[in-house]
């Protein structure tokens, strides 16, 4: 955590709205005339200390708003901050405006980059969606999740430094058609590596999240899904019979009502609950003692091990008082488990959307039947702002987008920066970059194998300042290959571009070395930056894959490293060697931010 900077702090909001906003004003020494605003509809509007600490070691000062969907209120708040600036610095001069976003953060800065002029000199959407991400992204993971759950230790291995490189080997018909359907729909292969967060193993209804929505804007789904030729439901194959029988259809006798001092009932003792190996969300209904008679659904949590439902908030009063010794609740997984193939029922009507090919015919057209609705447009037209993704920017834009990356996939990077290419023709160069980061996720660095995008994006940031600013041209894009929706970059820094550092590490000679144990082991890298983007300031070794590092020394700041280690094992296993490479533009090993890193690896399994 950064320690606080001397800034001068505005908070205010709007009239007759519940938008606020905050502006954090470095002293006028270490102001160079711009400001950086982060968006995201979950915020609040109260940055954090090293956020503050970042845009005035930019020379800029800081403007955030509460969250909202949307960009208007962002740029209300952007344009007031101006008058507010040149208030306090007592300037007439322009001010420059950066705007970024992650996530949903990055669907409200494309919106707002494309739809307003004069506001913002540039943007860094990060971590970004397309309009078709949000549901199916997520329902295509809780997809492979039921199909390939038991089976996803094996493809992790496959993936892994030294693995067999082969993901479909052990797997049976249906899962390996699985693994190809979710893989050409996106999901990175390397991401299985960390196969629990890619299957939301930990929390798997909250790959659901959208379930709600869809159920609102698509009602009878559901119903036809499990009851009209031509979907999963119905379908006479082994995925069809894989659904079916994970299907949950069960009748609970309530045998007891507990209840508060007012008689109000506060949970359930039932006398039975199904079995749920696939985790998915159950829906409750509730049937009065004659068990035909339907009082209506009810919300609350079911605890498996006690055979206790308690009940939650937003109940209606009639199927409360329906709650009684004998009542029936009945639990369904109709409508979870559907929505899990939904994706095959929303094939995309805009062109370019490559990942769902593999669901038209040779004509074009779907080979399933598809939904009266879109539902990915809608719901990123309401984050965006009304933004239909055209990539037709009115200032600079560099996207950053991670390459292991489950929850926003590399690949829609690319189709934005396709439309962008369309849009702006001749003046694509001049206007827009894509930065691919890799060994890095949706979320930070969190688990082994990964680096943090904290870096390239403050970098990022620099940049599209001094390109608006001064015209100093950044680095170019990232330069990548897709197949069937998998992005595959470079081996080399030269070649790769971009600003991240490669790391090419070897034992053995390999990516894998077999030795018996109390036997050193000798480990030789080369660490390059592409040219241009700083030099290697550190490096780090974790020897166990445990996810702790050790610092050694890495020489004098240089933009190509060689670098070597040895480590004995006592103790027989297999271990993910990873060597921690960072970088910055500057070659400083004491400069607070803008560090860009990654991560070579390695496999040594001790007999």
């Amino acid at each position: 955590m950064t320690s606080p900077v001397p800034h001068h702090k505005v908070s205010g909001h709007f009239d007759g709205t519940g938008s606020r906003f905050t502006f954090y004003l470095p002293p006028k020494a270490r102001w160079d005339g711009r400001f950086f605003q982060v968006v995201y509809p979950l915020q609040n509007e109260n940055a954090t200390d090293d956020d503050i600490a970042f845009a005035a070691d930019s020379g800029a000062y800081r403007v955030q708003t509460n969250g909202s969907t949307g960009y208007r209120v962002d740029a209300a708040a952007a344009k007031f901050s101006k008058q507010v600036a040149a208030r306090y610095y007592g300037t007439s001069r322009r001010i420059f405006g950066y705007l970024y976003g992650g996530s949903g953060g990055s669907y409200q800065a494309i919106g707002a980059i494309e739809n307003t002029t004069g506001v913002w000199d540039g943007a860094v959407p990060f971590i970004p969606g397309t309009p078709e991400a949000i549901p199916n992204n997520f329902f295509v993971r809780a997809f492979a999740r039921l199909v390939l759950g038991t089976k996803a230790p094996r493809i992790a291995d496959a993936v892994k430094p030294g693995g067999s490189g082969n993901p479909g080997a052990g797997l049976s018909g249906v899962e390996r058609a699985v693994l190809t359907e979710v893989t050409k729909m996106g999901i990175p292969l390397r991401a299985w590596a960390n196969y629990r967060y890619v299957l939301g193993m930990d929390d798997p209804q909250g790959l659901l999240g959208f379930a709600s929505t869809v159920r609102a804007l698509d009602p009878a789904y559901a119903d036809d899904f499990w009851g009209k030729a031509g979907y999963l439901g119905t379908e006479r194959s082994p995925l069809g019979d894989l659904f079916r029988s994970a299907r949950i259809d069960y009748p609970a006798t309530v045998t007891k009502v507990n209840r508060d001092p007012q008689s109000r009932p506060t949970s359930l003792v039932l006398d039975g609950v199904p079995a749920n190996p696939a985790n998915l969300l159950l829906d409750f209904t509730v049937y009065r003692p004659d068990g035909t008679t339907k009082a209506g659904t009810l919300t609350g949590t079911l605890d498996p091990a006690t055979k206790v439902f308690t009940i939650g908030g937003g109940n209606p009063p009639d199927v409360l008082d329906a709650l009684a010794e004998g009542a029936k609740l009945r639990m369904d997984n109709r409508w979870s488990l559907a929505l899990l193939a939904y994706h095959r029922y929303q094939v995309p009507t805009r062109p370019g959307f490559h990942a769902w090919d593999q669901f038209r015919d040779a004509a074009g057209q779907p080979i399933y039947p598809q939904r009266p609705v879109e539902v990915g447009p809608m719901i990123s037209r309401n984050v965006s702002g009304g933004g239909t993704f055209t990539g037709k920017i009115t200032a600079k834009v560099i996207v950053v987008a991670n390459l292991l990356d489950t929850d926003a996939y590399p690949w829609d990077a690319d189709w934005y920066a396709s439309q962008a290419k369309q849009a702006l023709g001749n003046r694509y160069d001049s206007m827009f970059r894509v930065w691919f980061n890799d060994h890095a996720d949706h979320i930070g660095a969190h688990l082994p194998g990964l680096v943090g995008y904290g870096g390239i994006l403050e970098q990022a940031l620099r940049d599209v300042s001094a390109w608006a600013e001064r015209g100093v041209v950044p680095a170019r894009s990232t330069q990548y290959t897709m197949a069937d929706s998998q992005i595959r970059v470079p081996a080399t820094a030269q070649e790769r571009r971009g600003i991240q550092p490669v790391v090419d590490l070897t034992a053995g000679g390999g990516t894998r070395i077999d030795v018996t144990a109390g036997r050193p082991v000798a480990f030789k890298a080369l660490a390059q930056v592409p040219p241009g983007a700083g030099k290697v300031v550190s490096a780090e070794w974790d020897f166990t894959g445990d996810g702790v590092f050790e610092r050694r020394p890495s020489g004098p700041p240089r933009d190509c490293v060689e670098l070597s280690a040895t480590h004995t094992y006592t103790a027989p296993g297999t271990y993910i060697v990873a060597l921690r490479v960072t970088a910055n533009r500057a070659g400083n090993p004491a400069a607070p931010f803008a560090d860009v890193q990654n991560l070579g690896q390695v496999r040594v399994v001790v007999h």
